[in-house]
């Protein structure tokens, strides 16, 4: 049964390529972005998938008015199985990131081009990817008329991107489609080896900072009070002091310490020669798991106050984006059967490992359902000439295929 299963995964090199070509040809960018949203691209998987067998589908629309048609669509495809429970989920998304520089490219990044066993295009690798291998995966039990152990459902969702508001995290709060004894795999993220199992997510904390004094004449500083310079030494501060103050490691991570960078500066006075009366910066702070985010504001606040008094300023500031993640159990059944199986596929041990970016695995693991992030894939999400390989999308799916069929008796 494996045999027959992946050959005619094998076989599916045209439907990869018809599938791929048609995602990439209808830009699914964000509102946020300049785009339209994912409607069209929905509406292109929904048509492909019926066509070729896959018709258990339903849409779930978050309102966003800005979109075209003013949603913004989640679609969930179920195979369905001899057991309702401990149901395999496989979730990719829809959006993609627009193309950047247009002179970076060798091609339209909207029309696939596919080359030396590779395929070219804005987006064919994040996410289609892993939509793709999921769709092939699914398609190749419907092929066997083979019924899997326990239902599968794969969903296409809106908004990674740009935080989820529309996807992962609209569906949690707005529809009860999940299980605590579901399991979810989302391939999304991984290495060229296929190794890497993503378990866990740093805490994250964006922070802009404003500082206010008064504006003065550059030649006489007394007579102003230098919003600027309190704000460089709070940077420093912050930096520095939050460094040494949460200053544990967790090998689980790559670095394995808390980072804390000041990053992005507005501009404040045009001029050389004016004393800034306001001044503003970023930080893009991510903390391991260990250390609550409220540990953290509560130290900064202690930090914000000293500068306050040292320089006689106001120091207020604007929380960007926080974000609290718990960790799948690295012993949980998801972890032990995905890494037998890309052994069995792939021939590669694995290993589980936390990362510093944020995903969509983090709202499941909150709401208590075991998620990984997995794929064996050269990571070329968001740059030009973003491709993926054609082996990486057949071998994946073979992973897939064999999670479905899964009896999970571990």
């Amino acid at each position: 049964m494996k045999s027959q299963i992946f050959n005619y995964i094998e076989k599916s090199k045209s439907l990869v390529i018809d599938l791929e070509a048609g995602l990439t040809s209808r830009p699914a960018i964000s509102p946020e972005s300049g785009g339209e949203g994912e409607i069209d691209k929905c509406l292109y998987l929904e048509d492909w998938l019926k066509s070729h067998g896959i018709t258990n589908l339903e849409r779930h629309d978050a309102p966003d008015p800005r979109a075209k048609t003013g949603i913004r669509p989640n679609l969930v495809a179920t195979i369905p199985g001899k057991n309702d429970t401990k149901r395999l989920w496989i979730m990719s998304h829809l959006d993609v990131v627009p193309p950047g520089e247009m002179s970076l490219w060798n091609s339209d990044p909207w029309k696939m081009i596919e080359k030396d066993g590779k395929l070219f295009g804005r987006g064919v690798e994040d996410n289609q990817q892993g939509l793709v291998s999921s769709v092939i995966a699914a398609l190749s039990l419907l092929d066997q008329g083979i019924i899997p152990p326990h239902t599968v459902k794969l969903l296409f969702a809106a908004d990674e991107e740009n935080g989820s508001a529309y996807g992962i995290e609209w569906l949690i709060q707005n529809r009860e489609l999940f299980r605590k004894d579901d399991m979810v795999l989302i391939p999304d993220g991984g290495d060229s080896q296929g190794v890497d199992i993503q378990i866990a997510e740093k805490n994250v904390l964006w922070i802009t900072f404003k500082t206010q004094g008064m504006q003065a004449h550059g030649s006489r500083p007394n007579e102003g009070i230098n919003a600027h310079l309190a704000g460089a030494d709070l940077a420093v501060r912050l930096h520095d002091g939050l460094y040494s103050h949460f200053s544990g490691s967790d090998p689980l991570f790559e670095p394995p310490l808390s980072t804390f960078e000041p990053t992005k500066k507005e501009a404040n006075v045009p001029n050389i020669n004016t004393i800034p009366g306001e001044d503003s910066f970023s930080m893009d702070m991510r903390i391991l798991p260990c250390y609550p985010n409220k540990t953290v504001l509560a130290e900064i606040d202690k930090i914000k106050a000293e500068i306050e008094a040292k320089y006689k300023v106001i120091v207020t500031y604007v929380i960007n984006n926080a974000g609290e993640s718990k960790a799948t159990s690295a012993d949980a059944p998801v972890v032990k059967i995905l890494s037998k199986l890309v052994k069995e596929v792939y021939k590669v041990d694995t290993r589980v490992i936390g990362i510093g970016g944020g995903t969509v695995g983090a709202f499941l693991r909150n709401e208590g359902i075991d998620s990984v992030v997995w794929s064996r894939m050269d990571d070329t999400a968001h740059q030009p000439n973003e491709y993926t390989l054609m082996e990486n999308i057949l071998g994946d799916a073979k992973v897939m295929v064999l999670f479905m069929m899964e009896e999970r008796q571990l």
